[in-house]
């Protein structure tokens, strides 16, 4: 059983360094807005769409290491 516990400990800091991932992308996608905003730009930003993109595969990434063991051993 104490691989059971290595292993959870080893995917929640895997999903906390994702939800981090997440939230830089997130920031990111948000600059790229303002930027876009501030130029008089009326359409969103090209790079702002994949950045969202990106971030909700993260964050999916994340829910799933969140997820319980589908396997019992």
């Amino acid at each position: 059983m104490r691989h059971d516990v290595d292993m959870a400990g080893e995917f929640d800091d895997i999903r906390n360094r994702l939800e981090l991932i997440a939230e830089e992308l997130a920031d990111l996608a948000i600059a790229r807005l303002v930027e876009s905003i501030d130029a008089g730009g009326s359409e969103l930003p090209v790079d702002e769409r994949r950045l969202t993109r990106a971030r909700r595969a993260v964050e999916k990434a994340a829910a799933i290491l969140r997820e319980p063991d589908d396997l019992e051993v």
